[in-house]
């Protein structure tokens, strides 16, 4: 503003102001403190005095409140809340119109006050004219401020009055929520006392039933409790004892004379089958049992010799329902597989058109190689010293020593550094006892590790060689394969 001089007093005449309305009211009791700025703008002193947030940062936090809560507070809580922010809109939607009605009222009093500076310029000259017009300016871009005010306060009570409507909105869904809850709650209240009384009956019921049944339930525990005393004087603890041994002492002379019983009738299995074999012309001699081996042989000088008769070695099945053909052993020799063990071995002579049928007793295992193969397999593989016998079914002239490697994933004949074969797990591997009548059949294993390729190895004791007939079908079962030998049902 611009300073006006102590020295330059001027009375002006009370008649040359125009008279203010009376129905007029002001806000302020003084003039409002402002500067100018370039192009006299209007710059407003900061307002010392709190009026609190605006109408849209209230807006606002209501907003943000209801989103944060709306999923912990129940339906009668929001319709309450509701509520409140309706109350709390309307009283905006109040405050809204007495602004409205001040900012009349400011319109009112700058145009008045622009009208009274309008007649002063006319009554000054000079300097004094110019603060006039100064103050002309200011009020007009007061007038241009109000104005955007104005705006600014249409934009805010349009917001009202669009959350107003949606407070009314949410209200009323809120209490229909609360009607709708309170309807199902009320159903639930009737359906649980039914229930209630329901089972308040069925109380009633089952007591009188109890007290009913209650005198029979007694007696019949009374004479239970009787019955039991008169059975417990007639069974003293030491006549107890003393048959329960004796019915121990039955129990072991049973299974005695079943032992017995089973013993004999094999011994007389066994007598029965050597006096057929007695009878007939040929004979089986050696160990039924594995590790050894079986040789048929004539009874007599009078009959043809093994040599000129057909033969064909079969396994029965442990019932002896059936038997299968041992494909290869047509010699006079064989040596039990591991896979023979608990069987029944049969050979088929045939001489001069004549069949004759020589029939073992179960083959036997060896005790001990159970024990043995399974601490091998514990193991990723396990080395047997072995000599080539036979190559694709021919004598083989070198008798060195070479490794057989039996593995987990393959099997590998290898002297040294120079592999023989080595070959992995297939259906088309090969892996049995020898059948034909080599030397040291008990020794010797048939082994082909692919189609064209064969070899018939002697091991150094026959426990080694059943060993590792064991080993390598276990080894080839893990690996989905089975080893046999040719054209066995396996």
């Amino acid at each position: 503003m611009t300073k006006i001089s102590p020295e330059v007093e001027i009375k002006m005449p009370m008649e040359a102001f125009p008279p203010v309305s009376a129905d007029v009211s002001f806000i302020y009791d003084s003039f409002p403190k402002y500067k100018l700025g370039a192009d006299n703008q209007i710059l407003d002193d900061p307002v010392e005095e709190n009026q609190g947030p605006s109408l849209k940062d209230v807006i606002e936090q209501e907003a943000s409140n209801l989103s944060d809560q709306h999923k912990r507070i129940s339906v009668r809580d929001l319709a309450s809340k509701f509520d409140k922010n309706l109350a709390a809109a309307a009283k905006l939607s109040n405050e809204a119109k007495l602004r409205d009605v001040a900012s009349l009222e400011g319109h009112v009093l700058l145009k008045k006050l622009r009208d009274a500076l309008e007649s002063l310029r006319g009554h000054f000259a000079g300097r004094n004219k110019e603060d006039v017009e100064k103050a002309i300016s200011m009020v007009e871009a007061l007038a241009v401020k109000l104005t955007q005010n104005e705006g600014e306060l249409i934009q805010e009570k349009f917001e009202v009055k669009k959350l107003v409507n949606f407070l009314k909105q949410a209200s009323e869904d809120a209490k229909k929520l609360v009607n709708q809850e309170k309807s199902f709650a009320c159903a639930e209240i009737a359906s649980a006392r039914s229930v209630v009384l329901r089972i308040g009956e069925a109380l009633e019921e089952q007591e009188k039933a109890s007290q009913a049944s209650k005198p029979q339930d007694v007696d019949g525990l009374i004479e239970e409790v009787q019955e039991a005393r008169r059975i417990k004087l007639l069974h003293q603890p030491s006549k107890v004892m003393a048959m329960e041994y004796e019915l121990r002492a039955l129990r072991d002379q049973i299974r005695e004379k079943s032992i017995f019983s089973i013993k004999l009738q094999k011994e007389l299995t066994m007598s029965k089958r050597d006096e057929e074999n007695k009878s007939r012309l040929y004979m089986l001699d050696g160990s039924e049992a594995l590790g050894s081996y079986l040789r048929v042989q004539p009874c007599s000088d009078e009959v043809p010799h093994v040599s000129k008769c057909s033969l064909q070695w079969y396994r029965l099945s442990s019932e002896g329902s059936w038997r299968e053909v041992i494909s290869g052993a047509i010699k006079s020799i064989y040596a039990p597989d591991p896979s023979d063990v608990g069987r029944i071995l049969q050979v088929d002579i045939v001489s001069n058109g004549k069949k004759l049928t020589l029939t073992t007793n179960p083959v036997q295992a060896v005790s001990g190689l159970g024990s043995h193969v399974e601490s091998l397999l514990r193991k990723s593989n396990a080395d047997f010293n072995v000599v080539i016998s036979q190559m694709n079914g021919k004598d083989h002239s070198s008798h060195s020593t070479h490794s057989f490697n039996v593995g987990r994933m393959r099997i590998k004949l290898c002297r040294g550094w120079i592999t023989k074969a080595r070959e992995i797990y297939s259906p088309s591997m090969q892996l049995c006892g020898v059948r034909s009548d080599v030397s040291n059949a008990a020794k010797a294993l048939f082994w082909q590790a692919r189609k064209g390729l064969s070899f018939v190895l002697t091991f150094e004791s026959e426990r080694e060689r059943n060993v590792a007939i064991m080993i390598a079908r276990k080894y080839a079962l893990d690996c989905n394969v089975v080893l046999g030998g040719p054209d066995d049902l396996v």
